[in-house]
């Protein structure tokens, strides 16, 4: 054999882990939750941290920075904060491009933050990304701790295994697989959430339901108004169950870092995106991949894979939880004429790997993969959401 044929091939397998918690009031001097998760590896050691906190939560409930302190300074002996908790701007926004990531960078540098010191960030999903992806880059990997803020990033956005940026007009396009350490899903940090907020995870709940789990589609359909009128019962069950069902897919499809192209947990997501980024940010994730689930759940009936009954049941129960699945941008169109959220689909096979792969219910709880979508049954889907909104509206 040459020198030059020589081949010598490595696999490696390396196994992950991170908590994922639920609890009330996580900044109570008298709840040692994050105090033993930051310590849970007992290493004999004052850990470093750094807390960033969404300016959206703190101008909701401005006694939070008081309480990070205080419960920190309570605790001095085995955590050292090492500057006061930073406040910085949440909302998509917080995504696009790369000014945030290097002031995040700056700081951690600035602080001398180690492999092992901490970075947790308080906030919505975008802020989560933005932060998370800014400690994965430094040292290639800081500790990071999420502790959502907002029912979508409790439910999905801040509990998986990765991180994106927006760049070049699209959602995602840069990002990193970066586990965190912990996740703390607080609720009564859902308890000041604006509407648009509190009912914006609704819609990966129903995401997540229909292709996963028929009795929690149930659930839903039949608390769609406690929902909307903010109980705070069937919230924390909406949240707690749709958290583990990802976070059972993320354990169990044998692809968390998404190697292959099947893409369950994007139901909906293709149009979605697009809508987004079509509407310059101004509709948020949640509003926009519930415009997508009902959009697809359209096309699934037309395809033959639900029946015109699902359809209604999840057109319905969507509705009654607060959610707008219409969007009239659906029907915006690009200088050559073309649908413009068509070009999601282009964008969805490029982030899958080079495949269209779309997922779509096949019954309620159950689901399918297809490799191509029907312009024709597209532009009817369209036209039924918007004559089901039509007909509620009246």
């Amino acid at each position: 054999m040459k020198p030059s044929d020589y081949i010598y091939k490595e696999k490696i397998a390396v196994s992950y882990e991170y908590p994922v918690y639920f609890t009330h009031s996580i900044f109570k001097r008298d709840n040692h939750l994050l105090a033993s998760v930051i310590d849970r590896k007992k290493e004999k050691r004052r850990h470093r941290v750094i807390v960033y906190l969404d300016k959206g939560l703190v101008d909701a409930r401005p006694c939070i920075v008081d309480e990070v302190n205080r419960y920190f300074a309570a605790r001095s002996g085995m955590v050292e904060l090492v500057r006061q908790p930073i406040v910085i701007p949440g909302g998509e926004q917080a995504k696009n491009g790369w000014t945030g990531v290097k002031k995040v960078m700056q700081v951690i540098g600035d602080s001398h933050m180690c492999r092992q010191s901490f970075v947790i960030a308080v906030g919505g999903g975008s802020i989560l990304d933005m932060v998370g992806f800014a400690a994965s880059l430094v040292h290639r990997g800081l500790r990071m701790i999420r502790i959502p803020s907002t029912v979508l990033a409790q439910n999905d956005a801040g509990i998986g295994v990765k991180n994106g940026m927006n760049e070049r007009q699209q959602k995602n396009f840069i990002g990193a697989f970066a586990p965190p350490f912990a996740v703390i899903n607080d609720f009564e940090l859902l308890r000041t959430l604006k509407m648009e907020d509190w009912t914006g995870g609704i819609s990966e709940a129903f995401k997540v339901a229909i292709i996963k789990d028929s009795g929690f589609f149930t659930f839903l359909c039949r608390n769609a108004r406690k929902l909307k009128a903010r109980n705070m019962k069937a919230m924390e069950e909406l949240v707690t169950r749709c958290a583990v069902l990802h976070l059972d897919h993320i354990r169990r499809s044998g692809d968390p870092f998404e190697m292959g192209s099947a893409r369950p947990l994007d139901f909906g997501h293709w149009a979605g995106h697009r809508l987004e980024m079509m509407s310059a940010n101004r509709l948020g994730h949640g509003q926009a991949v519930a415009v997508g689930v009902a959009l697809d759940s359209c096309y699934a009936m037309l395809a033959g894979l639900i029946s015109k009954t699902e359809l209604k049941k999840v057109l319905d129960a969507m509705t009654y939880s607060g959610l707008k699945i219409w969007n009239h941008m659906l029907e915006k169109r690009g200088k050559n004429g073309r649908l413009a959220v068509l070009d999601g689909l282009a964008q969805f096979r490029e982030h899958l790997g080079g495949r269209l792969c779309v997922t779509l219910p096949d019954s309620i709880g159950r689901k399918c993969e297809v490799n191509s979508m029907d312009k024709t049954k597209i532009l009817k889907s369209i036209d039924m959401l918007k004559q089901y909104f039509l007909k509620i509206k009246k």
